[in-house]
């Protein structure tokens, strides 16, 4: 969060009911941070070929823009600003996060209606595709507020960046931070200054120990189903020239998970990891 970002969440739709419901998602959020939205369509071979199949021009796409603004601004008392732009999925809703300066990024994945849905490893895509944190929405519709937010730890690396996130937001919502984390000697000072932080900014918290010899990603994803969990904060990796970049199970469970979580994932660019332990 160093960096300097505009109070704007950018939400990117294909008009489908999971998008719908990500832009709701965001507006809930983005009305108690004083933020706004700025809803983005990707014009792309996907839209081209539906509005010629319709006999639609490309100003339809600008009219579904402004009327899904209007349900926003109506429900949820907030600005909201639209953008249309050709492009690919991919590259273009990182262009213009980045233009944007936007804060968040909120996606909404497995949507079974809409032009170009954004599902799988698309979905991965374009998680991976911009240093601004996203957050994945799915289909299942969540009250106001964040009260329960799910934060994995595995190792001292990393940490700092969804730590203070994780902060940020719960001094907002008054939330509590679940900290999971693997068992082992090694993990205490990480979690002692992770708790630390929390404790200085006023945010409460709770602390679970997953158990060594079981699956730590079916663990997390049990503790946060059955913590009734509003998000899960992931870091994902920070090295695009990895082979593994957000390719592995745990990321692909965690972000589509059948509870149907939200999860927000911080993507850092420095690849040396600030640690939260110095060495």
């Amino acid at each position: 969060m160093e960096t300097v970002k505009n109070p704007i969440f950018l939400v990117p739709t294909d008009f489908s009911e999971v998008c719908a419901n990500a832009a709701h998602r965001a507006a809930s959020l983005a009305k108690d941070f004083n933020y706004k939205i700025v809803l983005l369509h990707v014009i792309d071979k996907n839209t081209l070929s539906e509005l010629k199949k319709e006999g639609k021009g490309m100003e339809s796409i600008d009219l579904r823009l402004q009327e899904l603004a209007q349900i926003l601004v109506k429900e949820h008392a907030i600005q909201v600003d639209t953008i249309s732009r050709e492009g690919d999925i991919f590259n273009t809703i990182a262009e213009v996060a980045e233009d944007l300066k936007a804060s968040l990024i909120f996606l909404g994945t497995h949507g079974k209606i809409g032009l170009q849905k954004i599902t799988g490893s698309f979905a991965l895509k374009v998680v991976t595709s911009s240093e601004i944190p996203t957050i994945v929405v799915q289909k299942r519709q969540f009250g106001k507020g964040m009260s329960k937010i799910v934060m994995p730890i595995t190792s001292d690396a990393g940490p700092w960046a969804k730590t203070k996130w994780a902060a940020a937001i719960a001094k907002e919502f008054n939330s509590t931070i679940h900290i999971y984390h693997l068992p082992g000697d090694e993990m205490e000072d990480v979690i002692t200054m992770i708790t630390n932080h929390l404790q200085v900014n006023g945010v409460k918290f709770e602390v679970g120990v997953a158990d060594k010899s079981a699956n730590f990603t079916k663990q997390v994803l049990d503790y946060a189903t059955a913590k009734n969990a509003d998000m899960i904060l992931i870091m994902t990796n920070p090295d695009k020239s990895l082979k593994t970049y957000l390719l592995g199970s745990y990321d692909e469970d965690i972000i589509f998970n059948t509870s149907q979580i939200p999860v927000m994932c911080i993507n850092p660019r420095d690849f040396n990891w600030k640690k939260i332990i110095p060495r």
